[in-house]
């Protein structure tokens, strides 16, 4: 039996689960990102102190979020903007009215789905929308997220400073995007959460080969998503992705973190539990017959994660299902992964050309899976030369540790090999 929660455990457990609702409905209520941030976070300072000594109340986020708005009360009674803000102390304090006591959790309105639009709003860059959404809806500290991106926590606070000023002056919609524009505005915000999930499972940079409390994240705001959005087809197939390629974590790496490959990996140490959460969700998803290019690479993933072996696997299946997914998404991303299925299904020489035709336009030469995908063929098929110059060019393009020593090995079994030949 796991021992019980501490108090101060407690308390940062549920600032971390219930930070997104709550913030989200402070600013709906507010309409200013910062100043509802402001508010929570003395509401959480006068958490520490109150619920050390009186214990966890009843519902401790409608606790928060009854504490915030008075503090936003009092913060807006000492803005020099005072009498502009009338209306919403008027608001605030007709809210305020209703006793803690008589909250619950379920009181407090879920704006979640609206802090979600504004976060990925197309007017932000990318790198933008990521930290937003870490931040407002996953509750992660600036430290954090500055962590995942190497950046200093100064650099991270200023990105975040900016971006909600831009909010407010140009005015940025809190609010669902209309039904015209739903279905644009919700690919920004899966790709933002699938941004979250692959800077996770597989770091960009770094001494890392994974950061769990990303792609962990990116799952927990996947399910929020999905609840808040049930008709939507799609985020239900990220969400099967995440749990399928999140269920090999503990196999992807030894003890010392290096890398170990797909083929090499000990299937029995893939967690089942989320395979079949995987499996389950896209079994649900797929007849609906609105099959998108998450829900294909799911159902690719599900493929890997049911074969018993390496050996085993269908890959005439997965080049099927590359051969759609690359008629709804023709990326040259897509194209090398599906030169990779050829080249197991079909054979190597046109699984070459079809890479060669994914670098048509020379976009690919700085893209280190490119080069690291030709250098394995070419090592497949006995060319150790030219498998080698490929190699080095794709550890010169990597930037995580992990991934450049992993490749380093393969290059001196590729060196190893060419002597011997």
């Amino acid at each position: 039996m796991l021992p019980p929660f501490s108090l101060d455990q407690s308390i940062e457990k549920t600032v971390r689960e219930e930070w997104g609702r709550i913030l989200a409905s402070l600013v709906k209520s507010l309409g200013d990102i910062q100043l509802a941030e402001d508010c929570l976070q003395d509401a959480i300072v006068s958490a520490m102190t109150h619920w050390q000594r009186n214990g966890l109340p009843n519902s401790p986020a409608a606790w928060l979020i009854t504490v915030a708005r008075r503090k936003a009360i009092d913060r807006l009674r000492k803005s020099q903007k005072f009498a502009a803000k009338q209306d919403e102390i008027l608001y605030l304090q007709s809210l305020e009215n209703q006793p803690t006591d008589d909250l619950t959790g379920d009181d407090i309105p879920d704006k979640r789905l609206e802090m979600i639009f504004t976060c990925c709003h197309p007017s932000l860059e990318e790198k933008t929308q990521v930290a937003l959404t870490l931040r407002n809806l996953g509750g992660l500290s600036t430290e954090e997220i500055a962590s995942a991106y190497l950046d200093s926590a100064d650099t991270m606070q200023r990105r975040l400073a900016r971006a909600k000023k831009k909010i407010a002056a140009v005015k940025i919609p809190y609010r669902v995007p209309d039904q015209e524009d739903l279905p644009e505005r919700l690919s920004t915000v899966l790709r933002v959460l699938y941004l979250i999930f692959n800077e996770g499972y597989s770091a960009s940079s770094g001494e890392r080969l994974t950061r769990v409390e990303l792609s962990d994240e990116a799952i927990r705001l996947a399910r929020i998503v999905s609840k808040l959005m049930p008709d939507e087809t799609e985020v239900f197939g990220l969400l099967a992705l995440m749990l399928l390629h999140d269920a090999r974590r503990t196999a992807r790496s030894n003890v010392d973190g290096s890398m170990i490959a797909l083929e090499h990996q000990n299937r029995a140490r893939w967690d089942k539990a989320k395979i079949a959460e995987g499996v389950s969700i896209l079994t649900d998803t797929l007849p609906k017959q609105r099959i998108g290019p998450y829900q294909l690479q799911a159902a690719i993933s599900a493929v890997h994660d049911q074969s018993s072996s390496w050996d085993e696997m269908d890959w005439r299946e997965i080049s099927a299902l590359y051969d759609l997914l690359y008629e709804i998404q023709p990326s040259p991303v897509v194209l090398i992964n599906r030169a990779m299925a050829v080249s197991y299904a079909h054979s190597i020489d046109d699984a070459l050309t079809l890479l060669d035709q994914a670098n048509r336009d020379g976009k690919l030469d700085t893209y280190q899976h490119y080069f690291a995908a030709r250098a394995d063929m070419f090592l497949r098929t006995d060319k150790f030369e030219e498998a080698a110059s490929h190699l080095r060019t794709a550890i010169d393009l990597s930037k995580n540790d992990q991934e450049k020593a992993f490749l380093h090995s393969k290059l001196e079994q590729c060196q190893n090999s060419g002597h011997e030949s």
